[in-house]
């Protein structure tokens, strides 16, 4: 399928790879166009998990340029470009533009002493009311702490800290640009102002000089400089709409925009979302609160232990071919192996953010399987949904129904069930393959004026995965447990 009218070009710089693709008016994937290029992240024993600015720059320009020649073979040229992006990332920027440090990434934890002396400094109850972010490593005011801490001389260097999108923009325009979408997932923005929050700010070594302007935001760039103008013609003179943050596009592109459908995502992580249009947002404990845009909040939690809870049983345990696994799971009754698991691999982050939490599994015996343990896990993760939903519910409102994305929940059915057996709500399975990206290709459609509003290009979803009544029971009481036990093992020691 080739337009012939509207034409949208995404870039999707993930937190494994990055990928171009293009859509259509009515935000459809159109075959045959796309480059993906996967890229790794430099890990330190420490807890450091860096990126090379330049590099992963090198990276997203080389996708550009194999989708540009696709599309100019075709005499195609973009209406707009649509970016997104991982949240919570930055680097700092020297005066000449040149990257001062490496990219630092949300799973970087060496910021987690400076997150614990920010709460000696600044209310931080009032300070998350404000930003919808927790001091936690995971946010920019521990990183920034941390950096002007160990890191002194690339600190002083740094004429300006921003996050990967807008350090790409800059080597692409020769101009600064971010979006409310990125800023609002740094800690440093208060939600309900639309403006950078002077608390947390306070207690920072940098000054609002050296980020984004406030005012700027959310505006297109379209002259290219000359290098990369010669280097895809095709692109310039459009408008490159500033990064979005990945979690806010994949909502959107999910069909998950109103209040009453939340947004289910499990890949190697795991995170719960629902969107609403509101002059204001009042932000709850345990959960976090980001933008996406001047007039959309999207309040959700996450998790660092989704899909990688999975893997890590298929790598540990002695467990069949997948097929088998899958089989095997669907036979299984809930609650069956008497298990009660605390699937905590990664650390918490929410609901209460406690990255020295680990995992723990009770009411193992010698009759106990390998797939026992790995059904038990797995209704422990949807379990620690369970405790993201109901916070989300008493904000939101009970949803008509909850979407679920991610590659790894989606491969599994079964699991997918125990989703909606613990959330006691009916769980779509989402067939749109690249959420985020047609995520920002609907706000870029919206921006440009080819449609009036996001709802109106709705996403396809297939199977409906219904809670089953007779379970609800056992997932109350195994959640009764599960919470007992997160007690004894992280609040009485």
């Amino acid at each position: 399928m080739i337009p012939t009218e509207t034409a949208i070009l995404s870039l999707d710089v993930g937190t494994s790879s990055v990928r171009t693709l293009l859509f259509d008016g009515r935000a459809r994937q159109i075959e045959g166009f796309g480059a993906q290029i996967p890229y790794r992240v430099l890990t330190t024993p420490d807890g450091g998990v860096e990126v090379d600015a330049d590099e992963l720059a090198g990276l997203s320009a080389e996708s550009l340029t194999q989708i540009h020649n696709q599309m100019q073979a075709s005499g195609i040229r973009p209406s707009a470009v649509a970016f997104c992006t991982f949240w919570h990332n930055v680097l700092g920027v020297r005066a000449d533009g040149s990257a001062a440090t490496p990219i630092i990434h949300l799973f970087d934890t060496r910021s987690a002493g400076a997150a614990r002396a920010l709460a000696q400094r600044i209310d931080a109850r009032q300070q998350h009311s404000r930003t919808g972010c927790v001091l936690h490593p995971s946010y920019l005011p521990a990183k920034l702490l941390w950096l002007s801490e160990t890191h002194a001389g690339a600190f002083r260097a740094s004429a300006r800290w921003m996050s990967f999108g807008e350090y790409f923009y800059w080597k692409l325009f020769g101009r600064w640009v971010a979006s409310t979408s990125m800023a609002s997932g740094t800690g440093l923005w208060n939600q309900n102002a639309n403006d950078y929050d002077d608390g947390i700010l306070s207690v920072l070594p940098i000054s609002r000089e050296q980020l984004a302007p406030a005012a700027d935001m959310d505006q297109p760039l379209c002259s290219l400089r000359a290098e990369y103008r010669s280097r895809w013609p095709a692109f310039d003179g459009v408008p490159w709409f500033p990064a979005l943050g990945d979690g806010a596009c994949n909502n959107i592109g999910s069909g998950c925009i109103t209040p009453d459908r939340f947004a289910l995502m499990v890949g190697t992580s795991g995170a719960m979302r629902g969107v609403t249009e509101a002059p204001r947002m009042e932000i709850p404990e345990g959960l976090w609160c980001y933008r996406v845009d001047r007039k959309r909040f999207v309040l959700g939690g996450a998790l660092s232990n989704g899909g990688e809870v999975f893997a890590w049983m298929k790598r540990t345990l002695i467990l069949p071919p997948d097929e088998e696994i899958e089989a095997e799971l669907a036979s299984l009754a809930p609650g069956a192996h008497g298990l009660t698991v605390m699937p905590l691999f990664a650390g918490e982050r929410s609901t209460k953010w406690r990255g020295d939490a680990r995992a723990a599994i009770t009411g193992m015996s010698l009759h106990t399987r390998p797939i026992d343990i790995l059904r038990a896990s797995l209704e422990a993760v949807a379990l620690r949904f369970r405790n993201l939903y109901d916070i989300m519910v008493d904000r939101l409102g009970e949803p008509r129904e909850v979407v679920a994305t991610g590659g790894a929940l989606l491969r599994s059915p079964a699991w997918t069930q125990m989703m909606a057996d613990a959330l006691g709500r009916p769980v779509v399975a989402c067939l749109e393959k690249e959420a985020s990206s047609r995520g920002a290709v609907l706000l870029a459609l919206e921006r440009i004026g080819a449609i009036g509003h996001i709802r109106e290009l709705p996403a396809e979803t297939g199977q409906v995965f219904e809670p089953v009544p007779e379970h609800r029971q056992i997932y109350e009481d195994q959640l009764r447990r599960q919470r007992r036990l997160y007690t004894k093992l992280f609040e009485e020691s």
